[in-house]
């Protein structure tokens, strides 16, 4: 065992028994977070509007700070992208990343000198906990690499501006940058498929161990290397035993990534955004990822059946249930409050307080009063192509209202790797599924209101080339799993198999 090995053994009980410390006292970690954030918000803009210095309860924030998305933040943020200080938090914000929103078009979200570490520290303790359960540290000598935006940044009124993997990049260990791949100059290029490429090159030759990005596009990279080389993954990185991903559900993934690979590998599910690094997978043997209590978050939760409601809800920690799907709404060291950050979530654990990301909640189907959810299609998918030979590289769902005959329907738009012998068979087996998911949509759909499902084949590489085509090809980007209107199911005609 070499020594880098061994230290990082040490390191990861001794951070493991801080994790456990915190997260066996999940309210008094929060109410903690609580008392901080509203002395830190009393000095700014936005904490006086909302007589900060007053709240000493939920109950009296709940009262003064409403639940807020971009827009209805945005008077605040746009004095903070201008240069003002103390607006949102005090002082400027150390970075903000930038991301491209549906409704409002580019965001900027900012990180602070207290935000900042704790992205960082949660993907470290990610991989401390999975070396302290499984005992595993081999992987510290080999290569790493992390599929992620340029690093480049921009710069406006003192703050810097960029992605924020890209922001992420500029703080990677010192004891891991001998090990990191690619190059800086490869993580430069802005274009996704020559830097795929480029990435090709650089690691195809390399022990590479390590291995983190978003699904489908390090399915990209892995389809890229077998091209070069006609050989599986294994082959080309037989000490290949750890893959770290976040952004979207791996199962849809995963019989794909497997013949990739040629063997199933060990993996750590995160959950990091742009607000916040909210939770990781803390086990390999229980499901769903660690709530980051102590990380300058404080989290409220609004049942997503009741958030569209005049007055809905705000509930804490205390309160939740299993298997309940929830709005989360954060409260930050970056300065957002009472902010809707768009995810549902479910807990799975409440001894500690583990979730898994069901979806968002602008992301569902209810053209007749179903709600089907993200969670709801990809289970549906994983029972149908379970002990199957059948493997889909992506898919996206949306509403069918007014066909030329017959129903409406939910249609699938499918890009398989290998498609069903029996188109059928598997059709009905995934309308099963979902009926099974949802008894709304079964009831809609034996009642007649809905017919079955419907499968529209996509091309090979066709939500690749439909990324591309809208400009989101790569990086943090990802095809949303369902949508309420047809503008996706539109877009996608183009790459469609007639």
């Amino acid at each position: 065992m070499s020594v880098k090995s061994s230290l990082a053994k040490a390191y990861a009980f001794i951070i493991k028994k801080k994790i456990n410390r915190w997260s066996q006292r999940p309210h008094h970690t929060q109410q903690k977070v609580f008392k901080n954030l509203l002395t830190k918000g009393a000095q700014t803009v936005f904490g006086k509007d909302h007589y900060f210095d007053k709240i000493t309860t939920h109950d009296e924030f709940v009262k003064q700070v409403p639940v807020r998305d971009y827009e209805g933040l945005r008077s605040y943020v746009d004095r903070v992208v201008e240069g003002e200080k103390n607006i949102l938090w005090p002082g400027k914000p150390l970075y903000f990343a930038k991301t491209s929103g549906t409704t409002s078009g580019a965001k900027f979200i900012p990180i602070t000198a207290e935000s900042m570490p704790t992205h960082i520290a949660a993907a470290k303790n990610a991989i401390l906990c999975f070396i302290a359960e499984t005992g595993n540290a081999d992987f510290v000598n080999g290569k790493m690499i992390f599929l992620q935006g340029s690093p480049v940044l921009e710069e406006k009124n003192g703050i810097k501006i960029g992605r924020l993997s890209g922001i992420v990049a500029h703080f990677v260990p010192g004891y891991l940058q001998t090990n990191r791949m690619p190059s800086w100059n490869t993580n430069l290029i802005e274009d996704w498929e020559q830097k795929v490429d480029a990435i090709v090159e650089e690691t195809f030759q390399q022990n590479m161990q390590v291995i983190s990005g978003i699904p489908p596009w390090v399915q990209m990279y892995f389809e890229k290397l077998k091209q070069k080389t006609d050989k599986k993954i294994s082959e080309l990185f037989p000490n290949f035993s750890l893959f770290i991903y976040g952004g979207v559900n791996y199962e849809p993934y995963k019989a794909t990534f497997e013949k990739l690979i040629g063997r199933s590998v060990p993996s750590i599910e995160l959950y990091p955004a742009s607000e916040g690094f909210f939770a990781f997978q803390d086990s390999q043997t229980e499901k769903g990822m660690l709530l980051q209590l102590d990380s300058g978050i404080f989290y409220e939760f609004i049942r997503s059946d009741t958030f569209f409601d005049k007055n809905p809800k705000r509930i804490l920690l205390d309160q939740v249930e299993k298997g309940v799907n929830y709005v989360m709404i954060i409260s930050t060291t970056a300065g957002l409050w009472g902010y809707n950050i768009g995810d549902t979530v479910s807990f799975v654990s409440t001894k500690p307080y583990r979730v898994i990301v069901t979806g968002r909640i602008k992301h569902f189907i209810s053209a007749f009063g179903e709600h089907v959810i993200g969670k709801e299609v990809e289970e549906s998918l994983r029972i149908a192509t379970h002990n199957t030979q059948i493997r889909v590289n992506e898919f996206t769902v949306a509403p069918q209202v007014n066909p030329k005959e017959g129903p409406p329907y939910h249609e699938w738009f499918v890009e398989f790797d290998e498609e069903p012998q029996d188109m059928e068979q598997f059709i009905h087996s995934l309308d099963q599924a979902l009926q099974n998911q949802n008894t709304y949509y079964k009831d809609l759909v034996q009642g007649k209101v809905l017919s079955p499902l419907r499968i529209t084949r996509v091309k090979r590489k066709g939500f690749q080339d439909y990324m591309k085509s809208i400009g989101k090809l790569g990086g943090q980007n990802k095809t949303p799993r369902l949508s309420d209107n047809r503008k996706i199911a539109e877009a996608l005609k183009p790459f469609i198999i007639r």
